[in-house]
């Protein structure tokens, strides 16, 4: 039994070490901060969070064994993962390529820590953007990117890479592999639907994601069985509502009906029903909507606010303003046109929106995506983001599903989920601390009082300071 003693108590000893954490060197430690669990709603107050390099390293109750650089209090705080927004564009050409990197520090400013490029005419330099961003030798927002998108010969969209046959549309592939890029846009306005859907399952095979726009002659249905990843914009999704949706691909496929001219059909015709049964086979496929809605809301109710004193026009060069114009034109000779234009352009946006809880209820994957970008009106990068979360929650989402889907779906469809997505150790420290619980109100996404970008700290003031120096170089320009 003696003999036995000093064993047990060496294996006692041991045991106790064990427990005790090893000394840990960290360069950021927030202290005493509530850390949201998007995927719960779970909030685990008074925690400590320690950061090395541009990764999480440490969270827990009681850090005395961490040495930190920087020490932040995170009392009365809330912390959570930085805002993705998966669909927004960079372009206009070559002439506005610096315009559009000056857009970069925007995102960042309103705590948008990553996006996801969906195509446009400058894509060689967005890769390039990429690169930099990835070597920390530009500021900006991890940034994901589709390059060209593949679209059908005389294709609308400038930079499209254009394609007519099967032989053309693999040899476009190819390109796009070599370029590296995240995932494949498509849409529409000039592909053919049989050549569509070869190209979809093509992309499977080769083992990217694909997401992009929707020929109405085809159903969503039709489309999620055949691989797409993700449906840009909600309209498809209306349709898809729609009992008689067969008979519309069908006019619209021989030339009897427009887009624009089947939607006042596609609404007098839904049924919530039919809307979820087509809902559940997108959930069982995977196939996530990115709805893009602030974009109709601020189309559909411009005779209310024009919008030309938004103080965000100040952040953005002039010759991206005026790419603006030409939605605006056309909004206004639409309503020109015809009297009911405004109603119904208003109906149909609340329309769209409404069909949020359904995709919800469906289990349909919602990732929060804005459209902003050159061309499109009024939507101001990172800003939009907040305004578009909000319009989730007016449309019957709860906070938390909106927080998910600008936290959680953008990382899982890009297959980045080990590293996004939660505040825990080992994911990349892209973080956002809140003066306010964004569970209880969505507008508290934008009580920003620290961000963390790759492990950089930037407080409320250095933010601001983003901001104005956005706001000096668009003024000296407008000076010239």
């Amino acid at each position: 039994m003696t003999k036995l003693f000093p064993a047990l108590c060496a294996s006692l000893l041991v045991s106790a070490c064990s427990n005790t954490p090893a000394p840990m060197q960290a360069d950021v430690l927030i202290s005493q901060v509530d850390v949201i669990d998007v995927r719960s709603g779970d909030i685990n107050a008074d925690q400590q969070v320690a950061i090395r390099g541009d990764k999480i390293i440490w969270v827990g109750k009681d850090a005395e064994h961490i040495n930190a650089t920087t020490q932040l209090d995170g009392t009365d705080q809330y912390i959570m993962p930085g805002l993705w927004d998966m669909h927004v564009h960079f372009g206009g050409g070559e002439k506005l390529i610096a315009e559009n990197q000056d857009l970069l520090p925007l995102y960042l400013a309103y705590g948008v820590t990553a996006v996801r490029d969906a195509a446009a005419d400058i894509s060689d330099s967005v890769l390039t953007w990429r690169a930099a961003i990835n070597n920390n030798e530009l500021l900006g927002p991890t940034l994901f990117t589709s390059g060209p998108k593949l679209e059908g010969k005389n294709s609308i969209w400038a930079g499209d890479l254009e394609v007519e046959t099967e032989a053309e549309m693999n040899a476009a592939l190819d390109q796009l592999e070599a370029m590296d890029v995240d995932f494949i846009k498509i849409t529409d306005s000039a592909l053919p639907p049989e050549l569509y859907l070869k190209a979809v399952q093509e992309v499977k095979k080769r083992g990217l994601p694909i997401s992009g726009h929707i020929p109405f002659a085809l159903s969503v249905t039709h489309v999620s069985n055949a691989g797409l990843d993700g449906i840009e914009h909600m309209p498809y999704l209306l349709k898809a509502g729609a009992r008689n949706e067969a008979e519309i691909s069908a006019e619209v496929r021989s030339g009897e009906l427009s887009y624009w001219s089947a939607l006042p059909i596609i609404r007098a015709n839904f049924d919530e029903q039919t809307a979820l049964s087509k809902y559940r086979v997108l959930a069982e496929n995977d196939t996530a909507v990115v709805p893009t809605l602030i974009g109709s809301q601020i189309i559909a109710f411009i005779d209310e606010d024009d919008h030309l004193n938004d103080p965000e026009l100040d952040l953005l060069g002039p010759g991206l303003k005026a790419t603006y114009s030409w939605r605006v034109e056309r909004a206004a000779q639409k309503a020109a046109a015809d009297a009911n234009e405004i109603t119904e352009r208003k109906a149909r946006f609340r329309a769209t929106r409404d069909l949020l809880p359904l995709l919800d209820q469906a289990g349909v994957t919602i990732m929060a995506g804005t459209d902003t970008g050159y061309l499109n009106s009024y939507i101001y990068p990172g800003k939009a983001l907040h305004d578009e979360l909000a319009i989730y929650v007016d449309g019957g989402l709860s906070p938390l599903r909106a927080l998910q889907s600008a936290i959680l779906a953008g990382p899982k469809w890009l297959g980045k989920e080990a590293e996004y997505g939660a505040v825990e150790a080992g994911k990349k420290a892209d973080l956002l601390l809140l003066g306010s619980n964004p569970l209880e109100d969505i507008s508290h996404t934008r009580d920003i009082r620290t961000l963390i970008s790759r492990g950089q700290v930037y407080n409320s003031a250095a933010l601001q300071a983003m901001l104005d120096a956005a706001k000096a170089k668009v003024a000296k320009a407008q000076a010239q």
